[in-house]
């Protein structure tokens, strides 16, 4: 059986040292993806659209493992690879206390096909019902130049990683674009929010 080690050949993207601000060109992945918006008045990680996104995802992305590890002609197996989440709101702002909205993403190997996706998303309403499963998609997106940093502490923190990922930027002759960029290494429901591991990412232009 074929292995496929993601998590090391993609490790510029997805594991970037800590303490340490780089300018990335971020090539075409492809991704489960399901968009989505936190209700008004609710935190991030309080919010049912958000939770339910993650049982579809996960739930999608562990079945298309399966399928591809167990299947009959050239079986692959590889890792099911972190969680990660565009963010944008309509100021365009980074203030927590701003409504947000998200694309929540799971990069998948290159070799998972439509028809693959498809049979995976069956699959999971036969065992659970997850509305937000018929948004779920299978898509190609490429980032582009980028600046990213990983950012050690909680969510509420990142402000100040954003700071010196703008300082960055902007010695460099870039500027941001896009949407706001997150990779959760770390499960913020068992780790100690002090030492919970986020890659940030933005998208940037030259000036």
């Amino acid at each position: 059986m074929k292995r496929l080690d993601l998590k090391k050949t993609l490790k510029p993207y997805f594991q970037p040292r800590a303490n340490r601000v780089e300018l990335v060109d971020v090539p075409a992945f492809r991704y489960l993806m399901l968009d989505g918006r936190i209700e008004p008045g609710v935190k991030v990680g309080d919010s049912p659209a958000f939770q339910e996104g993650f049982q579809a995802i996960y739930g999608v992305a562990f079945t298309l493992k399966f399928m591809s590890k167990l299947r009959s002609r050239n079986p692959i197996d590889y890792p099911v690879m972190a969680p990660e989440a565009l963010w944008w709101s309509r100021t365009g702002g980074f203030s927590v206390s701003e409504p947000w909205a998200w694309t929540l993403m799971m990069t998948v190997p290159d070799h998972v096909t439509p028809a693959m996706f498809r049979q995976a998303v069956e699959r999971v309403k036969e065992k659970r019902d997850i509305p937000s499963l018929a948004r779920l998609r299978l898509e190609s997106f490429r980032e582009g130049m980028a600046v990213q940093a990983l950012h050690v502490g909680p969510y509420a923190d990142e402000p100040r990683t954003i700071e010196k990922m703008t300082a960055f930027a902007e010695s460099r002759g870039y500027r941001f674009r896009g949407k706001h960029h997150e990779i959760y290494l770390g499960d913020p429901r068992r780790a100690d929010p002090a030492k919970l591991k986020t890659v940030l990412r933005h998208p940037v232009r030259k000036v």
